[in-house]
């Protein structure tokens, strides 16, 4: 499965990844890209929403983040260990490969 966050906005990050970590809870394969806004995911803070946490347990469980390098480019973010540095190849294969794709933003 292939997730695209294409926003900051912490609800619907946190969202994205909690659906991401119950796919994987189900022995599904889930890839997430970052695009645009979404690249910011790693530095979101808020108090109702720990978008962090969720993002710890996505990659403990296996799963795979994909970050925009023009994106991250763009707003002066180095890439991670979490979120490597990646380009539209990388998002166009993720698409490609997966049975379904979602979007959140």
């Amino acid at each position: 499965m292939g997730i695209i966050i294409n926003t900051n906005e912490p609800e619907t990050v946190w969202n994205a990844f909690r659906f991401g970590v119950t796919s994987l809870l189900m022995e599904h394969e889930v890839k997430v890209f970052l695009l645009g806004k979404g690249v910011e995911s790693e530095s979101i803070k808020d108090e109702k929403f720990n978008v962090q946490e969720q993002i710890g347990l996505f990659v403990e469980h296996k799963g795979q983040i994909f970050a925009c390098g023009t994106c991250l480019k763009i707003r002066h973010i180095p890439g991670s260990e979490v979120c490597p540095i990646s380009t539209m190849h990388d998002m166009l294969h993720i698409v490609e490969e997966s049975e379904r794709v979602l979007v959140f933003g």
